[in-house]
């Protein structure tokens, strides 16, 4: 949960790195909350709560997605592959899962010790 919170306390923070800790347990709660949302909405009857929720969180996700990419050494502008259809969503997953071990453009490496 803490990582949820630190990705939110950097709501705009496109600059630095985010370890694959970090993202993908981001990822794992905005999944779980999603789902609560989704479930909220059904006994509901809407879509309220599930719109509002993935709106309130569009930024942060990119955000985190921008730094997890500086990680890997690259610009978070290649989230935009992810618009051609299946092969840019694969081709960007395979970026998200790599490491990187070594400080780059974008800063020190985040796993290195102080």
């Amino acid at each position: 949960m803490e990582y949820f919170t630190d990705a939110l306390k950097q709501y705009a923070t496109f600059t630095g790195r985010a370890t694959r800790q970090q993202y993908w347990m981001y990822v794992l709660f905005y999944l779980i909350f999603y789902v609560v949302a989704v479930v909220i909405d059904a006994v509901l009857g809407t879509m309220f709560v599930t719109t509002i929720y993935a709106l309130a969180l569009l930024v942060p996700s990119i955000a985190i997605a921008a730094r997890r990419l500086h990680d890997t050494g690259r610009t978070g502008w290649w989230q935009l592959i992810s618009l051609i259809p299946l092969i840019g969503a694969i081709v960007l997953l395979v970026f998200l899962v790599q490491d990187s071990d070594a400080a780059n453009d974008y800063g020190p490496n985040p796993k290195a010790p102080a």
